[in-house]
């Protein structure tokens, strides 16, 4: 079963606390040749972007990359994430922006997933925002009715992180909103895992198999997902820093994918993104800093090579048919 990969091209991310800003900004030309070189023969490559909604908050989290578009050449097509960060919880126009989203991204736009990590509660994740579960559930219905109506191919889904420990109420707390509707709008769910617990190599296939199967088998059911709704692993990476070497970021990245490729089948998995394209500050010692394929100055680790190689064995073969060509602006 091949899959879709993907990648989030930007420099910006959050931590524990906080946006961290890249040191360098973002050069859409060394991106695009980055993108480029990963996506190699395969028919695609999703590019994955941020869009907060929050009325009331001045001045707004910038979306990130700021422009996604510009990289949506050779077929790639863009893997759009809408957070509800208004922090009053109100839904006032939170169901009108993801309306217009699926009308303005068109044929661009390949999936849509509502709220980020809405399980997560932490200041720059959607599961500190109140009433987030409205949200993900209504705006899932919104992007679903309004991709039908323009006659639109769009995926629409929602993500979490995995759950440890006791049961993470969040899945019975879905169950109880998540009606016909909902369940008739959701194509996918997406898992975002991070593998930076004390794993050693030999032990990282069998975690990753626990976290998929326990995610399918059980914190899905207890929202009444069934398994005819896919899979797929949203953000997924592993950081390079003092005492964490860029060869074994290599290597994790490809257990990690060879391991979620070897139970596409079994669980219904369709993708994997990796996070993230370069780093944010290779300089920094902070674990949020360096995920990336690139170091901030955009040379490539040596995990991009390994990145490509897999993308190219194992991702979806290209096809012969006309392409749109790549948005103006």
């Amino acid at each position: 079963m091949a899959l879709t990969f993907g990648i989030y091209p930007g420099g910006l991310v959050g931590d524990d606390k906080g946006i961290v800003h890249p040191v360098r900004p973002d050069l859409p030309d060394r991106i695009i040749d980055a993108l480029d070189a990963l996506q190699g023969d395969t028919a695609t490559l999703s590019v994955r972007a941020y869009r907060p909604f929050a009325t009331t908050v001045i001045p707004q989290e910038p979306p990130t990359p700021a422009d996604p578009k510009t990289y949506l050449q050779r077929g790639r097509k863009l893997d759009l994430v809408l957070q509800f960060r208004e922090p009053s919880g109100e839904l006032d126009g939170w169901l009108e922006f993801v309306r217009e989203t699926v009308r303005t991204g068109g044929p661009y736009l390949a999936s849509l997933q509502i709220c980020e990590e809405p399980n997560a509660d932490l200041p720059v994740l959607d599961g500190s925002t109140p009433n987030v579960l409205n949200a993900l559930v209504q705006g899932v219905i919104a992007a679903k009715q309004e991709a039908r109506a323009l006659g639109h191919n769009l995926a629409v889904g929602f993500n979490a992180v995995p759950t440890f420990g006791p049961a993470d109420p969040f899945w019975s707390e879905l169950a109880a909103l998540a009606d016909a509707r909902f369940l008739q709008s959701l194509d996918y769910v997406g898992l975002d895992f991070f593998p930076d617990r004390p794993i050693g190599a030999d032990q990282l296939a069998g975690a990753v198999t626990a976290v998929l199967t326990g995610f399918r088998r059980i914190d899905l059911p207890r929202a009444g997902i069934p398994d005819t709704v896919a899979i797929r692993v949203c953000e997924n990476g592993w950081p390079t820093g003092p005492d964490r070497t860029e060869q074994r970021q290599a290597a994790t990245l490809e257990t990690v994918v060879r391991t979620v490729t070897a139970l596409a089948a079994e669980l219904n998995i369709d993708g994997y993104s990796f996070f993230a394209l370069r780093d944010a500050d290779s300089g920094a010692e902070g674990l949020f800093h360096r995920f990336g394929l690139l170091r901030d100055d955009y040379t490539p680790k040596p995990a991009f090579e390994t990145y490509r190689q897999l993308i190219n064995e194992l991702g979806n073969p290209p096809v012969i048919s006309a392409r749109l060509p790549p948005p103006a602006g």
